[in-house]
């Protein structure tokens, strides 16, 4: 569980009917001890346990309450070692054990709200970051049903370098669906920049191929532009899928692989894996023989089938016995072919897998052209 989720998760409990029920335990914490060191013997004084108390309220509570329970416990303290005799009083020492304790509970809390506020505050970034790099897909875009799930394995920043998009255009809607290699703000940097190349020319150009080789010559540039700023990413390179669906084929999908897995189509009589086309991953192309982008495939798909394409973080989840997910016969089992059942199964799949700890960015990206009427 990530510190946001934990903060989120103690709120929820915190709160009763929209109104907050965190001072209640420390209230009756104070009632408590209050209560034993009254009825108890001279040997069995606890009244100093009063400390506990703006403890707990700087832990659950807001800056003003831990304060008045502060001012409580000081005054709860003062009450009940009167009531006893002289001779068995705590006196002046614990006295001022417990006010400076008050006084160090709301100074803690302090912290502590300053923290949440800034955890917050990198939360509303992040979630901002995302929506940038990965835009809201609208149900039906460009004739196409999908559905995406994005898991980033850094659960402080929540964005990592997997990256998809959909592009409706002038010769047919493309898809784009790869993983940066690396992980920080330069893996989340290199994906907006191919994204905002991908929407640029998937949009204008009218092969898939000549999207292929501008995506290809965007990765060059911005490497050299990092490298040229003093940065550590001239080897960087990203793995990807381009897909095509081509007007007036609604049969018929291309495929652009740049060194990633095969996407699986998942129909009602099985899976099976799409050819792999042999490209090498963007930023690597000067490192094969052939010129020129990868090869362009055409695919035929059933009307029924549906695309499903994942990143490194689905393949290479494990459990505590080491095996890794198989994505295949996940697949194969799943309820249904239809993109948003098949995605949040997958996801449910790999996080039961490896109990909730990803070692990568993870992308679960589902697509098929919309059934007609």
């Amino acid at each position: 569980m990530t510190d946001h989720q934990a903060v989120r998760r103690c709120r929820e409990l915190l709160w009763v009917r929209g109104r907050s029920v965190a001072w209640v335990a420390p209230l009756l914490l104070l009632a408590g001890i209050t209560a034993v060191d009254l009825n108890t013997t001279e040997r069995f004084r606890i009244v100093s346990w009063i400390v506990l108390v703006p403890g707990i309220a700087a832990a659950i509570c807001g800056v003003w309450t831990t304060a008045v329970f502060a001012v409580l416990s000081v005054l709860d303290y003062v009450a009940v070692d009167n009531a006893w005799p002289q001779q068995y009083q705590a006196g002046l020492p614990d006295f001022i054990l417990v006010a400076f304790a008050g006084l160090l509970a709301i100074l803690a809390c302090v912290v502590r709200r300053n923290g949440e506020r800034r955890m917050l505050h990198m939360r509303d970034i992040a979630e901002t970051t995302v929506r940038t790099v990965l835009r809201p897909l609208p149900q039906g875009w460009a004739g196409l049903e999908h559905a995406a799930v994005y898991l980033a394995a850094d659960s402080q920043a929540r964005v990592g370098g997997d990256f998809y998009d959909i592009q409706p255009g002038l010769y047919g809607t493309r898809v784009l669906v790869g993983d940066v290699q690396g992980k920080g703000l330069g893996a989340v940097e290199t994906a907006a920049a191919l994204l905002g190349t991908f929407r640029e020319a998937g949009y204008h150009e009218r092969d898939l191929a000549t999207v292929a080789d501008r995506l290809e010559t965007r990765m060059i540039r911005h490497r050299g532009h990092t490298v040229a700023l003093g940065r550590d990413d001239g080897d960087r390179f990203a793995t990807a899928v381009l897909l095509g669906f081509p007007p007036g084929a609604p049969d018929v999908v291309e495929v652009v692989n740049f060194g990633h897995e095969p996407p699986l189509a998942v129909g009602p009589t099985g899976v099976r894996p799409l050819p792999p086309g042999g490209g090498l991953p963007l930023g690597m192309a000067d490192l094969g023989t052939a010129t020129g982008p990868p090869p362009t495939l055409t695919v035929t798909l059933a009307a029924d089938e549906t695309l499903l394409i994942t990143t490194d973080g689905v393949t290479e989840a494990r459990n505590r016995n080491g095996a890794f997910y198989s994505l295949p016969d996940a697949a194969a089992r799943a309820p249904a072919p239809d993109p948003t059942r098949l995605v949040a199964y997958i996801r449910d799949g790999v996080l039961h897998h490896s109990h909730g700890h990803l070692s990568d960015d993870t992308t679960i990206f589902a697509v098929r052209r919309t059934p007609p009427p």
